[in-house]
């Protein structure tokens, strides 16, 4: 992953990058209560990578994700998806694009209880109006392990199958990234690796991109890269990282604060 501190001729050559933040703030509140999440924060992230995002509480870490995923406006900078400024965008065409471009993973899934699984993971395409590529919807189907769950409702399932609905939902657009914030922070230790392996795989496999903030070292060391914020700003970050190196560099932090 290329960290950016205002060296734009750093960028290597050929590299096509999913997600670019320029020297993007984020402030709530104003005056002197205003409080500063992210920090003239700038990051290049590559397309068919897996980057995970960490820091303590409070470093700035959801705010990114939200900024970048342009679920939240920066106050200043920039933040581009492929060649679109999402700053430019009104909010209408920011939602489409949303829908189209990118897809989303939460820790409480956020399925709709009255429909079934594969209603549930057609919904972004039904919202835009279009229908589903069946051969791709039975191949992520299949990829997530839910082929003989399609009927069944949110409630008729565990909690790791649910997080499998809330993946193929993320992969039925086939978009240009994913963003998943804490997707295993509900589940328990067996589960939550069953998740992050169909994560990896996304990336390694289907050739997607995955940017997803996590606490946890475990979950880190599936991706390829671990970016680290404190205080609002990107200090560091591990190239294949292991837990235990994750887990040292968090420690670091939370010394230093």
């Amino acid at each position: 992953m290329t960290l950016w501190t205002r060296q734009p001729g750093s960028v290597a050559e050929g590299i096509h990058h999913a997600v670019r933040l320029r020297d993007v703030t984020k402030s709530y509140g104003k005056g002197s209560r205003a409080v500063v999440a992210l920090d003239r924060v700038s990051a290049d992230i590559p397309s068919g990578t897996f980057t995970a995002v960490m820091g303590p509480s409070g470093s700035g870490k959801s705010t990114f994700l939200h900024c970048a995923a342009g679920l939240d406006r920066p106050t200043s900078g920039e933040v581009r998806l492929g060649p679109t400024d999402l700053s430019q965008l009104k909010e209408a065409p920011l939602t489409r694009l949303r829908r189209r471009r990118m897809g989303f993973v939460f820790q409480a899934f956020n399925l709709v209880p009255a429909l079934t699984v594969v209603q549930n993971i057609t919904l972004p395409l039904r919202l835009e109006r279009r229908k589903a590529d069946q051969t791709w919807l039975r191949e992520i189907v299949a990829r997530v392990g839910l082929t003989d769950r399609l009927s069944h409702v949110p409630a008729e399932l565990s909690g790791g199958q649910q997080q499998r609905v809330a993946i193929a939902r993320a992969l039925v657009t086939r978009p240009e990234v994913i963003f998943a914030d804490e997707p295993t922070g509900a589940l328990d230790p067996e589960t939550a690796k069953d998740i992050l392996t169909l994560l990896r795989q996304a990336v390694t496999d289907m050739h997607q991109t995955v940017v997803m903030v996590t606490h946890d070292p475990v979950a880190a060391a599936h991706a390829d890269s671990a970016v680290f914020l404190a205080g609002g700003r990107i200090v560091t970050s591990l190239d294949s990282p292991t837990a235990d190196r994750v887990a040292s560099t968090m420690a670091g932090l939370r010394r230093a604060a």
